[in-house]
């Protein structure tokens, strides 16, 4: 069998801008939009197309246009290649933040070149330096930190930076030397899909290799078509897609996953196999460990298309604590069905961009169910996160802050005492815990016992309330308690804080 030549050609860059919230991806992305799309073709690009392209000197460059990083994740998950250069966005007002630290772990993931953009410049408490020390502190060294990663500073309001940033994403590209075989069977990522409720099943591809042509057979895991249509970024009909383009498809039978990598097969038949074949395998056993709580999710959302990317970025949070399990997730509003699901299952419902009719929530609400809604993902993570956090039961930190020596017993009542003691070392506070320890009467070499402990209700010094007492100070202590303190008696005081467990 002969194999056949490869037919390499130089191939267009695809971007992806990843970063912490409101720190001016979507706004770089318009602006770029907006000042390398002729102003007739703005309005004409197809909303959920996912993707763009842009010209620059020439040559092309492809953008995602994803709910910032967890869109980028959830593909990433599926073991996809979905961008050949990743622009981390830090705003320089604010520096890195969660969502930044999450980004920086999702670039080195994905093994991809990263350019460091620091965006909003314009502002008068921009501190772009500050910027570039705390990113070093992620090993994230800008060159002129002495490091490798490109960085420039950008302002999405004013334009200042863009077209350098362009500039060296066509450098960086250039460097990798980025080529793809248009003549292999094609092949690539599913970036976006919805269902259109005019014209059906809707998905957005970026082709990795070889050429697509309308009339091909497409499959991923979970759906499968012929191409009736396709059409580029601005909703103009095509007859073929080249790699690194992204191309909107219509002929699928269902919705497809995003994050999925689609291929092109000979037939229907053959694709429909294919969809066979991966329904079989044997999902893997999940196991939780004992020490582990377990949080059950019942998910809803607007459109297929948000399934996956959240998905994704519930996956990415920590499960060491805290176990997320998806018992149920679906397509529209929040309904009767959900509510006895949550109930049998103990499950929260989440629901995103969906509504909850006004019985549902009373039904809810009277089953102790709790539905939590959101319009942003970045929300519906942080909401996910707290959730987990009151489920977790708060750690308790306890200080020992001074030891005491009881000098006499002034005054006993039934489970209250006043007492005089001496601080022996470091101090005692009004309203601190205080065990009490006593050498026994066949004492094993004058160790001491806890025989119970108990509060500080009041203390005093020379017959005047204070707050806390030193080292060296005779203080009089109103003390409730389990057990009756005695003359000769080792107070130690302490306090307990709750700290809150953080996922």
């Amino acid at each position: 069998m002969i194999e056949k030549a490869k037919n390499l050609v130089k191939r267009q860059p695809v971007i992806v801008l990843v970063g912490h919230i409101d720190h001016g991806k979507t706004s770089i992305l318009d602006f770029i939009r907006k000042t390398h799309i002729a102003e007739k073709e703005v309005g004409g690009i197809t909303q959920h197309i996912g993707a763009y392209e842009i010209e620059k000197d020439g040559q092309k460059i492809t953008f995602i246009d994803t709910p910032g990083h967890e869109a980028f994740s959830a593909m990433r998950a599926r073991g996809a290649k979905v961008a050949d250069i990743a622009i981390l966005v830090v705003a320089a007002d604010e520096g890195v933040k969660p969502q930044t630290k999450e980004a920086i772990l999702h670039i080195k993931k994905a093994q991809i070149p990263m350019i460091v953009a620091i965006n909003k410049v314009d502002k008068t408490n921009a501190v772009p330096e500050r910027v570039k020390d705390e990113l070093s502190k992620y090993d994230v060294l800008v060159e002129e930190r002495g490091g490798k990663i490109p960085c420039v500073e950008v302002s999405a309001k004013t334009g200042k930076g863009i077209a350098d940033l362009l500039d060296l994403i066509l450098l960086v590209a250039e460097m990798e030397k980025l080529q793809a075989d248009i003549s292999t069977n094609a092949h690539g990522v599913i970036i976006e899909s919805y269902l259109d409720s005019k014209r059906g099943p809707i998905a957005t591809l970026l082709l990795e290799s070889g050429t697509l042509s309308k009339g091909d057979v497409l499959g991923t895991s979970s759906s499968f078509g012929k191409i009736k249509k396709m059409e580029d970024f601005q909703g103009k009909e095509i007859e073929k897609a080249l790699p690194g383009q992204p191309v909107l498809v219509l002929g699928f039978a269902k919705v497809p996953v995003i994050g999925e990598e689609f291929k092109v097969f000979a037939d229907l038949e053959e694709a429909r196999a294919k969809i066979e074949a991966e329904k079989k395998k044997i999902s893997p056993v999940i196991s939780v460990e004992p020490e582990q709580k377990v949080l059950n999710l019942i998910l809803k959302t607007d459109v297929q298309g948000s399934i996956e990317p959240i998905e994704g970025v519930l996956r990415i949070l920590p499960q060491e604590k805290v176990f997320l399990r998806i018992l149920k997730k679906d397509i529209g509003d929040i309904n009767l069905s959900d509510i006895k699901l949550a109930e049998t299952g103990r499950a929260l419902i989440i629901g995103f961009r969906v509504k909850t009719p006004p019985l549902i929530r009373e039904i809810a609400r009277r089953k102790g169910i709790k539905i939590l809604s959101f319009d942003l993902i970045y929300d519906l993570v942080e909401g996910v996160r707290r959730f987990e956090e009151r489920i977790l039961a708060p750690r308790v930190v306890r200080t020992d802050l001074g030891r005491l020596k009881t000098l006499v017993v002034f005054r006993t009542e039934k489970r209250r005492q006043i007492v005089g003691a001496r601080v022996l070392e470091g101090e005692i506070k009004k309203g601190v815990k205080i065990e009490v320890f006593r050498t026994p009467l066949s004492p094993r070499q004058g160790e001491e016992e806890k025989v119970g402990e108990g509060k500080v209700i009041n203390l005093q010094r020379e017959k005047k309330d204070i707050e806390k007492g030193t080292k060296g100070d005779e203080v009089g202590i109103l003390y409730e308690g389990n057990v009756k303190i005695q003359e000769g008696d080792i107070l130690v005081a302490y306090e307990e804080k709750r700290q809150k467990v953080e996922i």
